[in-house]
């Protein structure tokens, strides 16, 4: 049933989309003072979580291809920020892992993040907050089966 005012009829999949596109908008300004785009810190992010990642892994953590995450990686590594093997232990794989210079950046740009986090959800409260939280991991679960 479409509702006043709302495009496709207050649709949760093109709310969700006006929603990441915002924050998009958003987190790519408040990480531009850094030198950083959106998905480099997701992946400076990613690689916090799990050392020795390999690109395939962080690609899919990342949500962009292995080609995009190979120039992604190669760009932070020319920083400073991460760095990898010369050569892969076995396979072809070659672990990534953040060095101090990424961890300090990494540190700054979360900090922004989580401020921006609490802008956008500061109207929900902390309860509304985990409600919506296990709400879009139960949709995608639902989606993932």
């Amino acid at each position: 049933m479409a509702q006043p005012g709302f495009p496709y009829g207050g649709s949760i999949g093109y709310t969700l989309k006006q929603a990441q596109s915002a924050l998009r908008v958003r987190m790519d300004a408040q990480l531009r003072p850094l030198g950083l785009t959106t998905p480099q810190y997701s992946c400076l992010e990613a690689l916090r979580r799990a050392p020795g990642s390999s690109n395939a892994d962080l690609a899919r953590a990342v949500f962009v291809t292995r080609q995009s995450m190979n120039t992604l990686l190669r760009g932070l590594q020319d920083r400073g920020l991460v760095e990898r093997a010369e050569k892969a232990d076995g396979g072809r794989a070659l672990p990534a892992r953040l060095t101090i210079a990424g961890e300090a950046i990494l540190d700054r740009a979360s900090g922004l993040i989580l401020e921006l986090e609490d802008a956008m959800a500061g109207e929900l409260g902390p309860q509304r907050r985990t409600e919506l939280v296990e709400n879009l991991r139960a949709c995608v679960a639902a989606l993932e089966t």
